[in-house]
């Protein structure tokens, strides 16, 4: 079955950009019926992060994410088949002086690209592609054909260094030190094991504290890097924000905290994009029932 949608995304990469995006979208408004966990765990989520907010308010929210995580599903047929020229007029980049100027230190400063998981992220990854040669942790998927398309679509420009959480965090650290920048995801829910409980949107979710163990340990700057899916069909920016000051500091805790209270101002200006089908508050406190 799988075979059949990747033909279907290699087919649909012929189409205009603005085409891709409307079939992702309709494809999202069908899946919201069609898969009621995931309807449930965003519900879950939603009124967890937001309980003032009217509930019909919220089940348009869930409605509209549906939408923009399909559409961001079905832009990977331009992700990993289209040329570069196009993959650069679908997503604007901003900020790459942010990235360069934090690159410049002496002997060359490690950098970390901290990456929420908003619903563009795949294409800020392999547009970044086209400026800079990266390196960045995966998880490895069931299906090997699934793996490898998602290996290639973000290793194809450049010269990218992906390697599998199972592989631990040292090649990664290898890479940084030879100047490339790490394009680093934290922001979900691994389970308990090295995680700790800071507040997100007020709900205590368990967190890896690993920006802050890693810029440790790399003695990296770290800058925010999020990428925002525009509106009908136009494509996506790519934002690099100037390097956080005084990160890290000798309290994980407190930096992790920041790392979620930076998230919660970025959803704010798109709800819709976070990736609340996952299970952001899977992992609970000892003695407390599970959300989900």
């Amino acid at each position: 079955m799988s075979r059949f949608f990747i033909a279907l995304l290699w087919l649909v990469r012929l189409l205009p950009a603005r085409a891709v995006a409307a079939i992702g979208a309709a494809t999202g408004a069908v899946l919201y019926w069609l898969i009621p966990e995931r309807r449930r765990v965003t519900r879950v989520n939603l009124t967890k992060c937001f309980p003032a907010m009217p509930a019909r308010e919220r089940e348009r929210l869930a409605r509209k994410h549906f939408r923009a995580f399909c559409r961001g599903a079905v832009d990977h047929a331009l992700l990993w088949w289209a040329p570069r020229a196009r993959i650069e007029r679908l997503v604007r980049v901003e900020g790459l002086e942010h990235l360069r100027a934090a690159m410049s230190g002496p002997g060359g400063t490690p950098v970390i690209l901290f990456v929420p998981h908003f619903v563009g992220l795949d294409a800020g990854a392999t547009r970044l592609a086209c400026e800079a040669d990266c390196t960045a942790m995966y998880a490895r998927q069931k299906d090997p054909l699934l793996d490898e398309l998602l290996r290639r679509g973000r290793t194809r420009f450049g010269d990218q260094r992906i390697y599998s959480r199972q592989e631990g965090i040292q090649p990664v650290l290898a890479r940084m030190r030879e100047g490339r920048p790490l394009y680093y995801l934290p922001d979900q829910d691994y389970g308990p094991r090295d995680a700790i409980f800071v507040p997100f949107f007020g709900v205590p979710a368990a967190t890896i504290p690993g920006l802050s163990r890693i810029a440790r340990l790399a003695r990296a700057r770290v800058l925010p890097c999020v990428t925002h899916m525009l509106a009908r069909g136009a494509g996506y920016v790519l934002r690099i924000e100037p390097a956080w000051d005084n990160f890290p500091t000798d309290d994980a805790a407190a930096d992790t905290r920041r790392m979620n209270a930076y998230i919660e101002r970025c959803i704010a200006s798109m709800p819709e994009q976070y990736n609340w089908m996952h299970k952001r508050f899977k992992t609970r406190p000892a003695g407390e029932a599970g959300f989900y």
